[in-house]
């Protein structure tokens, strides 16, 4: 999902111009939120076929961001010029989650969660090719080195006790290359001139139909169905998208996006650890080392650039 910070939502709260305490805590709340949200699409693809869990997802928010903006008093309103460009990043949004929730059908959370939340790098790499002013430093193009290194040796140095596959790996790749090209798609076009609520909005507006079509190439819509899959499928909907997302739109509403950035390197940590430590996945040292490549490299792509000291005359 692609946001952009705005006036902050709640009255009275000031905007800041650095991470405090609260915000450091608050941002690693979200990136282990994300972490976590990948061991419940893992759990909640054994009762529901992933392409058609992704599809109730996008048609469940959708109804709770229509309650969230009658709740606020927000008229649904796009732009000038704001329409096509959502209409694309919704099918970049439906590549994403599509090909996602396949990965999580066929691959760890661990090593899911390290090629996905590689989405930084693409990010600075496609950017890079057509934004004018996002363009590579020599930092942010070491780090794309690094961290390309790191979802390389994920993919090619697998090792059999680790599990999953190399088509549920490469599936991950495909949704963070997704993930990337919606956020290009709204920088460089109207669509950033619309409010964060209407870019989700017309996201979910066209990933749902276009995932539940889909959907009917991927099986039967049920497989082995419990009550722990319909908790994960409220759980995808109510806490993951639309309190997510509100949260995330309140925490970039007060702190500067770069800062905000630059924990986004957490999320293929913890997704990580809770593959051990919630569904005992085995961490092999292949793991590890693609890992620390990724996570170095994120952190570097993510780095503000120098500002230049213009001395004043005295």
């Amino acid at each position: 999902m692609t946001i952009h910070a705005g006036a902050p939502l709640v009255a009275g709260m000031e905007k800041k111009s650095e991470i405090d305490l609260f915000g450091a805590s608050a941002l690693t709340a979200f990136a282990l939120l994300l972490a976590f949200n990948q061991v419940v699409i893992k759990i909640t693809n054994g009762g529901i076929q992933p392409v058609f869990f992704a599809a109730l997802r996008s048609f469940g928010a959708l109804f709770c961001l229509y309650l969230w903006l009658r709740w606020r008093g927000i008229a649904i309103r796009f732009p000038e010029g704001a329409i096509f460009p959502g209409i694309v990043t919704g099918i970049f949004f439906s590549i994403e989650f599509l090909f996602l929730f396949i990965a999580l059908d066929h691959t760890t959370v661990a090593r899911s969660g390290i090629i996905f939340y590689s989405m930084p790098v693409w990010l600075a790499l496609a950017g890079h090719i057509v934004i004018p002013d996002d363009r590579l430093t020599p930092v942010k193009a070491l780090g794309l080195v690094i961290a390309l290194g790191g979802v390389a040796w994920a993919l090619l140095g697998r090792s059999p006790e680790t599990g999953g596959s190399l088509f549920g790996d490469l599936a991950a790749l495909i949704a963070a290359m997704g993930w990337a090209g919606l956020t290009v798609m709204t920088k460089g076009s109207g669509l950033k001139q619309a409010r964060p609520e209407m870019q989700l909005l017309i996201q979910l507006m066209v990933s749902g139909p276009l995932l539940l079509l889909a959907a009917f190439f991927f099986g039967p819509f049920i497989r082995d169905l419990a009550p722990v899959h319909l908790a994960g499928l409220g759980f995808q909907i109510v806490i993951v998208v639309t309190a997510g997302y509100v949260f995330w739109l309140w925490l970039l509403s007060i702190y500067p996006a770069s800062g905000v950035a630059s924990f986004s390197f957490l999320s293929p940590v913890f997704s990580v650890i809770l593959g051990r430590a919630l569904l005992k996945e085995t961490i092999s040292p292949d793991i590890i080392v693609s890992l620390v490549l990724v996570a170095v490299g994120i952190t570097l792509v993510n780095r503000p650039r120098r500002r230049r000291q213009v001395p004043q005359n005295v």
